[in-house]
């Protein structure tokens, strides 16, 4: 038996020697867990803000009459139902999120009246319209409902069934929000339409229905001013202690009006205005089923993807479209205005993030091209339904978009909300491509290489939808920029960057830049554009291959033509490779002959949220 005292002292050699082993590896101020202390979202989360169901008078007149909120929940979460035209539909994918944006204006009334309900048919509404729908007149009910949208006719709502309606929907949303799984936003529509020019705008609340229920939504009968919205918001918050916003829409039928010269009261835009709307309004909706919003041909003449899916012949009340405008419609318009705002009020009113939603009235956001059922319950698939009519436009033009991307830590009500709020969010026009945009000083030519890009980005830069700090004299900002494909979807062609920005005469610039393209194409340094990607397209069988184009591009890109002392914004646009569009499947699975006034294929795209850089106070 050997000695205690040297056993003792063999021992605590040994663990000494273990632990010099151990203390060796650690590097002050890190942990073995690279993750351990990351706070940033990883996660992109898909949803739809704009949902209409059988509550909303429209959607109720043009035939969904039985697609109940409970069953946008379910559809949205990937279940199997039955739509309005009898058909099955599921999407390929459960949403991760969804807002059901029911107009405010006579919430529920249609479906009350149609099942003879006291609490409708004791009101003066109900005592007006039920001998309609008595009749089977429910459409002159309905035309009068535009009629009071549009203040042609003083027809208030009773605030008691309002009310009862509201507590139905926010009670609805309730027991389909599980966190962590699925987000069922509470909200609705504020259906705004002066003259007919649309300025609708969706109301996203943040809380539950014990906080929601502490108001009745805020309606186009109480006022069409945007800026009495914004009270309203502020009342709710004030009042309850919750968070909400406003999501305007789709801009291209508000005839010049989504962004304003002058305010409702015929005043001059003033830098309250111009903080007030970038607080309450975040985000804008750019692309939908009534046509896209990012671009418009006659404000882009060189961009050669800016007319796509254009719908610009007038307002909801038939008032043609002019070209002055259409500044004031568009996205990317909207966005240069707002650098000259931002310069001459010292705010920037239209400062917004972008994303997608599909304006759906059929209680299913099913926006994909193999499986668009359409704006309304009369536009379900059916043979010829590309030559439908409807709001003066053929249903062949409706558009199969949009979704939003939402770069949050989870899949909860407050993690979705906040990042809505930070802009951190992207549309894209159905496909769910994965995109990332960072913007720095400081990334590495090859960064886009490592294998967490969000890491790096994070780490040495600002995501989308943020401001862009000032940098080292002399450096020129550096986009770090990944994009992936759908995994049940088609390659990608290119990756672009939109630059807008201020020249010296304070005048509203803007270029795009091909930044990745597939297949080894480059850009011809003395046209600046690149050869087109090809089609793999067979529009005989609405059918494509993936033949072309590339799974995924990144790169980090330096702008060669910064200027520190012009404020600019920068987004990034991802253009798919041709796919059929929906209404050549349709010809296809009927046997029908394509209509001749859209294109037989398109290339799908997403845009993210811009990031903005404002030169220093003093910069020259």
């Amino acid at each position: 038996m050997p000695p205690i005292k040297s056993t003792i002292v063999g021992r605590v050699l040994l663990i000494s020697g273990l632990c010099g082993l151990f203390s060796n590896a650690p590097v002050a101020g890190t942990t073995y867990s690279p993750y351990a202390d990351q706070v940033f979202p990883r996660n992109v989360y898909w949803g739809d803000t704009h949902v209409h169901t059988m509550l909303s008078t429209d959607a109720y007149t043009l035939g969904n009459t039985g697609v109940t909120p409970e069953m946008a929940y379910r559809f949205a979460r990937g279940e199997t139902v039955t739509s309005s035209s009898g058909q099955p539909v599921r999407l390929s994918r459960p949403l991760d999120f969804i807002l059901l944006s029911d107009h405010a204006e006579y919430l529920g009334v249609f479906p009350a009246l149609a099942k003879k309900q006291r609490a409708i048919l004791d009101t003066d509404i109900g005592r007006r319209w039920a001998p309609l729908f008595a009749k089977g007149k429910m459409t002159s009910a309905f035309a009068e409902v535009m009629q009071a949208k549009r203040a042609e006719i003083d027809l208030p709502q009773d605030p008691t069934f309002l009310a009862s309606a509201w507590q139905q929907v926010t009670a609805a949303a309730d027991r389909a929000n599980e966190p962590g799984v699925f987000t069922a936003f509470i909200g609705y529509e504020w259906t705004s339409m002066p003259r007919g020019d649309n300025l609708h705008r969706n109301v996203v609340f943040r809380d539950d229905a014990g906080k929601a229920n502490q108001v009745v939504p805020f309606s186009t009968l109480d006022s069409h001013d945007p800026q009495d919205l914004w009270r309203y918001l502020q009342a709710y918050e004030d009042k309850t202690g919750g968070r909400v916003l406003a999501i305007p829409h789709n801009g291209n039928g508000s005839n010049g009006t989504m962004f304003p010269a002058r305010d409702m009261s015929g005043d001059p835009l003033t830098k309250a205005y111009a903080q007030t709307r970038m607080r309450w309004e975040p985000i804008y909706e750019t692309t939908q089923i009534k046509g896209d919003g990012e671009a418009h041909p006659f404000l882009s003449p060189g961009d050669e993807f800016a007319d796509f899916e254009t719908w610009d012949g007038g307002n909801f009340g038939g008032i043609p479209k002019e070209d002055w405008m259409l500044e004031h419609e568009y996205a990317r318009g909207g966005l240069k205005l707002g650098l000259r705002y931002g310069n001459t009020l010292g705010a920037n009113p239209f400062k917004f993030g972008l994303i997608g939603s599909s304006d759906s009235h059929t209680s299913l956001p099913a926006v994909e091209e193999n499986n668009f059922f359409g704006k309304f319950a009369m536009d379900e698939p059916r043979a010829n339904r590309a030559a439908g009519h409807l709001e003066t436009m053929k249903t062949s033009t409706y558009v199969a978009a949009g979704y939003a991307g939402v770069w949050a830590t989870e899949n909860t009500r407050e993690a979705l909300f906040d990042a809505m709020e930070r802009r951190e969010v992207y549309a894209t026009t159905g496909p769910r491509m994965v995109v990332r945009l960072f913007a720095g000083w400081d990334f590495d030519p090859g960064a886009d290489s490592d294998p967490d890009i969000a890491a790096v980005g994070y780490g040495q830069g600002v995501p989308m939808g943020a401001d862009l700090p000032a940098g080292p004299a002399g450096r020129h900002p550096r986009f770090l920029v990944f994009a992936a494909r759908d995994p049940l979807g088609a390659n990608l062609d290119r990756v672009q960057i939109v630059k807008g920005w201020l020249d010296a005469k304070g005048n509203p610039q803007e270029r795009v830049f091909d930044i990745a393209l597939s297949n080894g194409r480059t850009v011809d340094p003395k046209t600046a554009k690149a050869p087109p990607v090809g089609s793999s397209v067979d529009v005989a069988t609405a059918s494509y291959t993936n033949t072309i184009g590339a799974p995924q591009l990144s790169t980090v890109w330096e702008d060669p033509s910064f200027d520190p002392g012009q404020p600019a914004f920068y987004y990034v646009r991802v253009l798919e490779i041709p796919t059929p569009r929906w209404t050549t499947y349709d010809a296809v699975y009927y046997g029908t002959v394509p209509p001749d006034n859209v294109p037989a294929q398109i290339q799908e795209r997403a845009y993210t949220s811009p990031i903005w850089y404002t030169p220093p106070s003093g910069q020259p």
